[in-house]
Protein backbone atom coordinates (compact mmCIF):
# COMPACT_ATOMS: atom_id res chain seq x y z
CA UNK A 1 0.00 0.00 0.00
CA UNK A 2 1.39 3.38 -1.00
CA UNK A 3 0.85 6.63 0.81
CA UNK A 4 0.13 8.41 -2.46
CA UNK A 5 -3.03 6.32 -2.97
CA UNK A 6 -4.55 7.56 0.29
CA UNK A 7 -3.81 11.28 -0.01
CA UNK A 8 -5.90 13.88 -1.77
CA UNK A 9 -4.86 14.64 -5.27
CA UNK A 10 -6.21 18.17 -5.32
CA UNK A 11 -4.60 20.93 -3.31
CA UNK A 12 -6.70 23.97 -2.59
CA UNK A 13 -5.05 27.35 -2.03
CA UNK A 14 -7.02 29.92 -0.16
CA UNK A 15 -6.17 33.57 0.21
CA UNK A 16 -7.89 36.85 0.84
CA UNK A 17 -8.10 39.22 -2.08
CA UNK A 18 -9.65 42.67 -2.15
CA UNK A 19 -11.85 43.00 -5.21
CA UNK A 20 -12.09 46.79 -5.23
CA UNK A 21 -8.75 47.91 -3.90
CA UNK A 22 -8.41 51.67 -3.48
CA UNK A 23 -5.43 53.15 -5.23
CA UNK A 24 -2.67 54.25 -2.91
CA UNK A 25 -1.28 57.67 -3.59
CA UNK A 26 2.48 57.32 -3.51
CA UNK A 27 3.08 61.02 -2.86
CA UNK A 28 1.29 60.87 0.52
CA UNK A 29 3.66 58.37 2.06
CA UNK A 30 6.59 59.65 4.09
CA UNK A 31 9.79 57.72 4.70
CA UNK A 32 10.31 56.20 8.12
CA UNK A 33 12.90 57.91 10.28
CA UNK A 34 16.21 56.09 10.17
CA UNK A 35 17.71 54.76 13.38
CA UNK A 36 20.98 56.55 12.67
CA UNK A 37 19.44 59.99 12.60
CA UNK A 38 21.02 62.61 14.85
CA UNK A 39 17.83 62.83 16.92
CA UNK A 40 18.27 59.21 18.12
CA UNK A 41 21.70 59.56 19.69
CA UNK A 42 22.47 57.52 22.76
CA UNK A 43 22.97 60.06 25.50
CA UNK A 44 24.24 57.44 27.95
CA UNK A 45 26.92 56.10 25.64
CA UNK A 46 29.82 57.86 27.45
CA UNK A 47 28.62 56.44 30.77
CA UNK A 48 28.26 52.97 29.23
CA UNK A 49 31.81 53.16 27.88
CA UNK A 50 33.11 54.29 31.27
CA UNK A 51 31.45 51.36 33.09
CA UNK A 52 32.77 48.94 30.44
CA UNK A 53 36.28 50.36 30.73
CA UNK A 54 36.60 49.81 34.49
CA UNK A 55 39.53 47.46 35.04
CA UNK A 56 39.65 45.21 38.06
CA UNK A 57 43.08 45.09 39.67
CA UNK A 58 42.17 45.18 43.34
CA UNK A 59 40.72 42.27 45.29
CA UNK A 60 38.83 44.48 47.77
CA UNK A 61 37.27 46.53 44.97
CA UNK A 62 36.07 43.36 43.26
CA UNK A 63 34.58 42.13 46.55
CA UNK A 64 32.78 45.46 47.03
CA UNK A 65 31.33 45.29 43.52
CA UNK A 66 30.06 41.76 44.09
CA UNK A 67 28.44 42.84 47.36
CA UNK A 68 26.87 46.02 45.96
CA UNK A 69 25.53 44.65 42.67
CA UNK A 70 22.82 42.04 43.37
CA UNK A 71 22.73 38.76 41.47
CA UNK A 72 18.94 39.00 41.06
CA UNK A 73 16.58 41.91 40.72
CA UNK A 74 15.78 43.08 44.26
CA UNK A 75 12.48 44.66 43.21
CA UNK A 76 10.70 41.47 42.10
CA UNK A 77 8.11 40.58 44.73
CA UNK A 78 5.02 38.48 45.31
CA UNK A 79 2.44 40.17 47.51
CA UNK A 80 0.76 37.45 49.55
CA UNK A 81 -2.12 37.65 51.97
CA UNK A 82 -4.15 34.87 53.58
CA UNK A 83 -2.03 32.21 51.88
CA UNK A 84 -2.72 33.48 48.33
CA UNK A 85 -0.61 35.50 45.94
CA UNK A 86 -2.55 38.69 45.21
CA UNK A 87 -0.02 40.67 43.21
CA UNK A 88 3.23 39.94 41.41
CA UNK A 89 5.67 42.80 40.85
CA UNK A 90 7.88 41.90 37.88
CA UNK A 91 11.63 42.50 37.86
CA UNK A 92 12.19 46.17 37.14
CA UNK A 93 15.96 46.03 36.65
CA UNK A 94 15.57 45.67 32.89
CA UNK A 95 14.21 49.22 32.86
CA UNK A 96 17.61 50.48 34.01
CA UNK A 97 19.40 51.80 30.90
CA UNK A 98 22.76 50.65 32.30
CA UNK A 99 21.57 47.21 33.41
CA UNK A 100 23.65 45.19 30.92
CA UNK A 101 26.84 47.10 31.71
CA UNK A 102 26.41 46.80 35.48
CA UNK A 103 25.69 43.07 35.30
CA UNK A 104 28.70 42.65 33.03
CA UNK A 105 30.86 44.52 35.56
CA UNK A 106 29.68 42.18 38.34
CA UNK A 107 30.46 39.17 36.17
CA UNK A 108 33.95 40.50 35.43
CA UNK A 109 34.50 41.03 39.16
CA UNK A 110 33.45 37.44 39.87
CA UNK A 111 35.74 36.14 37.14
CA UNK A 112 38.63 38.23 38.50
CA UNK A 113 38.15 36.84 41.99
CA UNK A 114 37.84 33.25 40.75
CA UNK A 115 40.52 33.22 38.04
CA UNK A 116 43.14 35.75 39.13
CA UNK A 117 42.80 35.57 42.91
CA UNK A 118 41.78 31.91 43.17
CA UNK A 119 38.95 32.63 45.62
CA UNK A 120 35.67 30.81 46.09
CA UNK A 121 32.87 33.04 44.74
CA UNK A 122 29.97 30.77 45.68
CA UNK A 123 28.99 33.21 48.44
CA UNK A 124 28.01 35.76 45.76
CA UNK A 125 25.90 33.41 43.64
Amino acid sequence: MKVFDNTTKNIFLASWVWVNQPEINKTDSQPLPSSTSPARRDLLKPLRRWVDSIELRDRQFAHRLCQLIPSQCPFERDIKAFGKTWLHIPPLCKLNPLYEEVVSLRFRALCYLADECGEDVSQYC
